[in-house]
């Protein structure tokens, strides 16, 4: 069993897909119907900050749940090993874990994919988030 509300996970996705969504700085001219459709990443942008400081602030449990989740996502482990995913989760920690996520490409994706494995409906979750 998970030791973190899947709604936090919701959370946390939807941040994590506002990220990837951002693109660097645009130097080169463009129209204005280009540039009107770019996310831009800047330095005043609180996003990131935002979604490192939600991780950080889960207890120990929550963030190895949310590591194992993650990981069920991208497959290393299945959703049958969640216990094991956990405790590998928990016992090799040497980073902060918002550091470690934050790292993961497609973050988004493998928390969507594993509460999925796991039997939860990640759009709905994230739906009620965003209503």
């Amino acid at each position: 069993m998970i030791e973190i509300s899947p709604s936090k996970v919701a959370r946390i996705i939807i941040r994590a897909r506002t990220l990837d969504a951002k693109t660097g700085r645009w130097d080169t001219p463009m129209d204005d119907a280009e540039a009107d459709s770019i996310l831009e990443s800047r330095p005043s942008d609180a996003t990131e900050d935002e979604l490192r400081s939600y991780i950080s602030d889960l207890n120990s449990d929550e963030q190895a749940s949310l590591v194992a989740i993650m990981w069920i996502g991208r497959d290393t482990f299945t959703a049958d090993d969640l216990e094991e995913a956990i405790e590998t989760a928990k016992s090799e920690a040497t980073a902060p874990t918002e550091d470690y996520l934050l790292g993961v490409p497609l973050l988004s994706d493998y928390l969507t994919s594993g509460l999925e494995a796991l039997g939860y409906d990640s759009e709905e979750l994230i739906d009620e988030h965003l209503k």
